[in-house]
């Protein structure tokens, strides 16, 4: 049989640990800065700009051509801004030397360009092909529905008032017009609206640039639409 006794009781000692506690883990986890990834030079970056704008004959957007000069980057849109900074820096080039082209925003993307002065002489040395020249009545149907758009062919030959489902058809021919839905009203008639390629052919970034109507006019009279591919 056991007795009690009044001998004081030693209490084990904390184990000491270089773990911190998980409060201030956290805080450090969430001070923790991730690597800056750098784009390259940009004297790197502009010849191959220059290289894939001169090989393409489409608009190519910043994040297109950063994907062809390195998919794996690890930070696609800090290579695209530099593709961005690269077409700034070889336009200042470009208009310093003197040269007869610029890169231009057009459709949302960036396209080697012609300055409008040797318009001229290239139609000479090209020729101008009539069977694709826009006619004055599909200049004006093509503007309605520019400005317009979505629009049907009712309110198209309201406007003009005359019938035009062949200028309509010629139009989407040539993929300056497509159909984009229907209308929410008795016989649900098309839709129509300018495509990318409407971009593309008068040299815009986006419809926010549409030139002033008499302006469109003029354009179209002495502008000549590429065949579709």
């Amino acid at each position: 049989m056991s007795t009690a006794t009044n001998a004081p009781v030693e209490q084990e000692a904390p184990i000491e640990t270089d773990a911190a506690p998980p409060a201030e883990k956290a805080g450090k986890a969430k001070g923790k800065k991730a690597p800056v990834v750098h784009a390259p030079p940009i004297g790197q970056v502009m010849p191959v700009v220059e290289a894939l704008l001169t090989a393409s004959d489409r608009p190519l957007g910043a994040a297109r051509i950063a994907a062809a000069m390195d998919p794996a980057f690890p930070e696609p849109g800090v290579l695209a801004k530099a593709v961005d900074a690269a077409v700034e820096q070889l336009n200042e080039v470009y208009e310093k030397g003197g040269r007869a082209f610029r890169i231009a925003k057009v459709a949302g993307g960036y396209r080697m360009m012609t300055q409008p002065e040797f318009a001229q002489v290239i139609t000479r040395l090209l020729g101008e092909k009539d069977a694709h020249r826009l006619t004055r009545a599909a200049v004006e149907s093509l503007a309605i529905v520019a400005y317009r758009q979505p629009i049907t062919r009712a309110q198209i030959e309201s406007i003009r008032g005359v019938a035009s489902g062949d200028i309509l058809r010629a139009l989407l021919e040539r993929k300056l017009v497509a159909i984009t839905g229907r209308a929410e009203e008795l016989g649900r008639p098309m839709l129509y609206g300018t495509t990318r390629h409407f971009l593309e052919v008068f040299g815009l970034a986006s419809l926010k640039d549409l030139p002033k109507v008499q302006e469109l006019f003029e354009s179209g009279a002495r502008m000549t639409t590429e065949e579709s591919e």
